[in-house]
């Protein structure tokens, strides 16, 4: 179990790299960029992550509606982002995301379904504008969403399986752990 987490993560250290090194044009361009953006950047990596990984935690049918509602929201955000619209702080959000999200499976909170699904489209939104707002005007809009769209699903997709191990592993205290370190991490963000 170890080893294969320590893949991934190596994975998604050497992964921004490697997309980098292969830029093409047009199309494939802003597809590239819009993927390496959320993987490319700590503080969406952290928050993309984390929340696949409250969503194990919580459980039912959080495990997809809370994902999904992250990657469509962000999706609206991203427009709101590249259309120039403004959205005052920004960058604050989003590290607040990463002291919740942290805090909410380091507590280890159940929620409603609603009310977990308004809290993730909240930072989704934050986290989308970013994405938006700093696509470069050249490249294809849609492509680049398509981009950091999947790279989204994928962390989160990554966040789930790391905790879909340590549930199996019974490895409860270690999530709550996890959740921890995220928190610590987005305060540390917010004072570097």
């Amino acid at each position: 179990m170890q080893h294969l987490i320590g893949k991934t993560l190596l994975l998604l250290l050497v992964l921004p790299s490697l997309v980098l090194a292969h830029t093409g044009a047009g199309e494939a361009t802003g597809f590239i960029y819009g993927f390496n953006h959320p993987i490319g950047g700590v503080d969406h990596l952290l928050a993309m992550i984390a929340v696949g990984l409250w969503a194990v935690q919580m459980g039912g049918r959080s495990l997809w509606v809370v994902p999904s509602t992250f990657v469509a929201v962000m999706l609206l955000g991203g427009v709101l982002g590249f259309s120039g619209v403004s959205v005052p702080f920004i960058e604050e959000g989003i590290l607040v995301s990463i002291l919740i999200f942290g805090v909410l499976i380091a507590g280890a909170f159940r929620f409603p379904l609603l009310y977990s699904s308004i809290i993730v489209g909240f930072f989704a939104l934050l986290h989308g504008h970013a994405h938006g707002a700093e696509m470069p005007v050249a490249l294809g809009a849609g492509s680049y969403a398509i981009g950091f769209a999947l790279a989204t699903a994928i962390l989160h997709v990554t966040g789930m399986g790391i905790g879909g191990l340590m549930q199996k592993a019974n490895l409860q205290t270690a999530t709550r752990f996890a959740g921890g370190v995220v928190a610590l991490s987005g305060l540390y963000l917010a004072f570097i």
